[in-house]
C-alpha cells in the first residue's frame, strides 16, 4: 500500500500535519506565494458547496417527504464523517508515498466524489420517480434514499478535500512561520469568498433558467434552481482543483530512516501505526484544567449554535414569511431571502476576522472576547422570537385588511429585523471560528502538549454537540407544536451560559501568544 499516515479534524479545520510532526521529512524551502494562492482557492470551491448545504438543502429534503422533525438527522452524516474520515484520511495522508504527492491524490479523489455526490443529490427526485416514485405532493421514499447517499458522499468528500489542502499548504510553507501565516490567512479569505458566493447563487431564484435541461416533471423550480447551483458549485471546484493540481507539484514522500525507527518505538514492534484515536483517548485521560474549561464552554457554544446554522432558513421561509413547505411561493420566498442573509452573515464574518486581534487587546483578553460575543448570540437568538410573533401578528393584520388572503412577503420591517439578526450572527461567529482553537493552541503549548493532538480533542467538543442537536432538536421542537424556535431558545440559553462560563472559568493567556495563535485559526466547515 502506497499511502498512510496520521492527522485529525478540528472543527472542521484540519491540522492534519500537526500530529505527526515528527514524522514529516526535513523541511524545504517556501514555495512561491503564487502557488500557495492556487492551493488555498480551492477552499472557494468546497465553501461554496457548503453555503449551497446550509441554506438549501434541510428545505429540499422536507420538499422529498422528509418531515421537520426528521429533517435533522441527515446532518449526522457532518460529525460522524467529521470524526472517522477526516482524521484517516490525514493519517494515511502523512505518509502517502504516491509518485503523484501525499496531498495531491487525496485531494483529486475528494473532488471526484464531489461530483458523484452532487448528481446524486440533484437528480434524486427524478432517479426516485424512474425508480418508481409517484409526482405530486408526499413522502417520496426512493428519492429520499438516492438524497441520502448522496448527502452522506457529499459530507466524507468534503471532509476528504479539507485536511489534506490545509496540510497542502503547511508543506509549502515549509514551517516558515510568515507563509503559514500567510497560506492560513488565505484559506480563510478563499471560505469567505466562497459562502458569499454559495448564500448569493441559493438566494437567486432564476439561476434555473440558464440550464433548462433541470427542469422535469418530477422535479420543480426550487429542486431545478438547487440543481443549477450545484452545477455551478461543481464547476468552480472542479476548475479550481485542476489548475491547483496541475500547476503545484509535489515531490514523492520517502519516510527516512529515523522516522521509520521513531514509528517502530511507537509500534512496540507490532509493525502497525500507533491509532490516533487511542491518542485522543489518552489525552482525554490527562487533560489540563485550562483544557477542560475550555471544552466545557465550546461545547455549550456549539449547542447554541447548531439549531440556527442548521435551520435559519427553514425558519424564514416558515415563521418569517409563513410558508409551508411544497405550498404556495412563501416558503420559497423565505428560504432565498434567508441566503441572503447567510451572505450578509458571510461578509460581516470576514471583516469581522480581519479584526479579532485588535478588539481582543481593546476588551482585555480574548476570553473576554469570547464571552461577551456569546451574549450577543443570546440575545439574537432570543430575538427570533420576537421576530417570528411580530411577522405573525403582522401576517394576521393583513390577512383581514385583505378578506382572508395571507400575503407571500412579510412586512418590510419584519424582513429588515431577520435579515439584520443574520449579519450581526457574523460577529459571535467569527469569533467562534477562531478563538477557541487560538486557546486550545496557547493552552497545549503551555501544557506542553502536541497542538495537533490538543486541537484534535477539542474537536470532539464540537461534533459531539453536532450530534446530539442533529439527534434531539426535531423531537423537542415537535413537543411545542413543530417550528424551530423551541431549539433556538435552547440555544439562547445555551450561549448565555458559556459567555458566562467564558469569563469566570477560563484563564487569560499573554496578548502575543494569542496573536500567534489567531493566526494560524480556522473556522467550521
Amino acid at each position: 500500500m502506497d499511502c498512510g499516515g496520521q492527522g485529525l479534524k478540528g472543527d472542521k479545520q484540519q491540522p492534519t500535519a500537526a500530529m505527526g510532526a515528527q514524522q514529516q521529512p526535513t523541511p524545504l524551502e517556501p514555495s512561491q506565494l503564487r502557488k500557495i494562492i492556487m492551493v488555498a482557492s480551492i477552499a472557494a470551491g468546497i465553501q461554496f458547496g457548503w453555503a449551497l448545504q446550509l441554506s438549501l438543502l434541510t428545505p429540499y429534503v422536507q420538499l422529498l417527504g422528509i418531515p421537520h422533525t426528521w429533517a435533522a438527522f441527515i446532518w449526522l452524516c457532518g460529525p460522524i464523517s467529521g470524526m472517522i474520515v477526516q482524521p484517516l484520511v490525514g493519517y494515511y495522508s502523512d505518509r502517502c508515498t504516491s509518485r503523484f504527492g501525499r496531498r495531491r491524490p487525496f485531494i483529486a479523489a475528494g473532488a471526484g466524489l464531489v461530483t458523484i455526490a452532487v448528481f446524486l443529490i440533484g437528480f434524486a427526485a427524478d432517479l426516485g420517480h424512474l425508480s418508481g416514485d409517484p409526482l405530486g405532493r408526499g413522502p417520496k421514499p426512493r428519492a429520499i434514499a438516492v438524497f441520502v447517499i448522496g448527502f452522506w458522499i457529499l459530507d466524507v468528500a468534503n471532509n476528504m478535500l479539507q485536511g489534506p489542502c490545509r496540510a497542502f499548504l503547511a508543506d509549502l510553507a515549509a514551517e516558515n512561520q510568515r507563509k503559514t501565516r500567510t497560506a492560513n490567512s488565505l484559506f480563510s479569505f478563499f471560505m469567505a469568498v466562497g459562502n458569499v458566493l454559495g448564500f448569493a447563487a441559493g438566494s437567486y431564484s432564476h439561476l434555473h433558467k440558464i440550464f433548462p435541461f433541470t427542469s422535469t416533471r418530477a422535479c420543480d423550480v426550487y429542486c431545478s434552481n438547487l440543481k443549477s447551483c450545484f452545477f455551478l458549485s461543481i464547476a468552480l471546484l472542479l476548475s479550481l482543483t485542476t489548475l491547483a493540481l496541475t500547476m503545484v507539484r509535489e515531490t514523492q514522500f520517502t519516510p527516512s530512516a529515523e522516522m521509520d525507527e521513531t514509528t517502530s518505538e511507537k509500534e512496540g514492534g507490532k509493525g502497525k501505526p500507533l491509532p490516533f484515536f487511542g491518542e485522543i483517548l489518552g489525552a482525554l485521560k490527562d487533560l489540563p484544567r485550562p483544557m477542560r474549561f475550555l471544552l466545557l464552554v465550546t461545547c455549550l457554544n456549539w449547542i447554541a449554535w447548531f439549531p440556527f446554522l442548521l435551520f435559519d432558513t427553514d425558519w424564514m421561509g416558515k415563521e418569517v414569511y409563513g410558508g409551508k413547505v411544497g405550498e404556495g411561493q412563501a416558503y420559497a420566498h423565505g428560504v432565498r431571502a434567508g441566503a441572503l442573509g447567510l451572505m450578509l452573515n458571510s461578509v460581516v464574518l470576514g471583516i469581522m476576522s480581519l479584526a479579532l486581534e485588535h478588539l481582543g487587546r481593546a476588551l482585555g483578553g480574548p476570553k473576554r472576547l469570547w464571552g461577551g460575543v456569546n451574549f450577543i448570540l443570546a440575545i439574537c437568538l432570543a430575538m427570533t422570537v420576537l421576530v417570528t410573533k411580530k411577522a405573525e401578528s403582522t401576517r394576521h393584520l393583513a390577512a383581514a385588511r385583505n378578506g382572508g388572503v395571507i400575503q407571500s412577503q412579510p412586512a418590510t420591517g419584519v424582513k429588515i429585523g431577520a435579515l439584520t439578526l443574520f449579519a450581526v450572527l457574523g460577529i459571535p461567529l467569527a469569533v467562534t471560528y477562531s478563538i477557541p482553537f487560538a486557546l486550545a493552541s496557547i493552552f497545549s503549548a503551555t501544557a506542553g502538549a502536541g497542538q495537533g493532538l490538543a486541537l484534535g480533542v477539542l474537536n470532539l467538543s464540537i461534533v459531539i454537540p453536532q450530534m446530539l442537536v442533529s439527534v434531539v432538536s426535531g423531537p423537542w421542537d415537535a413537543l411545542f407544536g413543530g417550528g424551530n424556535l423551541p431549539a433556538f431558545v435552547v440555544g439562547a440559553v445555551s450561549a448565555l451560559a458559556s459567555g458566562v462560563l467564558a469569563i469566570t472559568l477560563l484563564p487569560s493567556p499573554q496578548p502575543d501568544a494569542l496573536a500567534k495563535a489567531v493566526a494560524a485559526g480556522g473556522g467550521f466547515h
